[in-house]
This record gives structure tokens, sequence and C-alpha cells, in this order.
């Protein structure tokens, strides 16, 4: 009984160490992401925490599915307009 209860966990413990994740290569910074954004993360890319890298959008409000929301005053006055 033992035996085979050591046979299962050698066998677990190898089946979890088999689907490890394996480390990426980190991709290098190039030139114009330096010029571009300040402040950066490690693989490069723009770090979203800094206002100079957010792209900020329109100051019109719009739902997922393309129209505007209702709920703020710029979009019910855009709607009383066309009506």
């Amino acid at each position: 009984m033992k035996q085979i209860f050591a046979a299962i966990m050698a066998l677990m413990m190898f089946s979890t160490t088999s689907f490890a994740q394996t480390a990426k290569p980190v991709k290098a910074a190039t030139a114009t992401a330096t010029t571009e954004a300040k402040h950066l993360k490690k693989d490069g890319t723009a770090d979203k925490r800094f206002k100079e890298n957010k792209n900020i959008p329109a100051a019109k409000h719009v739902k997922k599915d393309g129209t505007l929301d209702k709920r703020f005053k710029e979009n019910k006055a855009a709607v009383k307009k066309a009506a």
C-alpha cells in the first residue's frame, strides 16, 4: 500500500513539474517607443499609470453598442438637437 501511494505521489510530482511555464524572452524597447513614452514597463510597452501614456478618449460618452449615453449632460443636449 505504501509503495502504491509513493508511486502515485511520484507520478503527480513529475506531471506537475512537466507542465511548468518557461520564461518568455523580454522584448527590447525600441528607440521610437522611448521617444514617445517616457515611462515604460519591463517589456517595453507604455506604462498606463502615467498621464502622458494614457489615450484620453473624446468628451463624448458612448455605450458599448456605440450609441450616446444619455446620463451625461452633453449627450442629452445632442439628442435634443437631433430630434
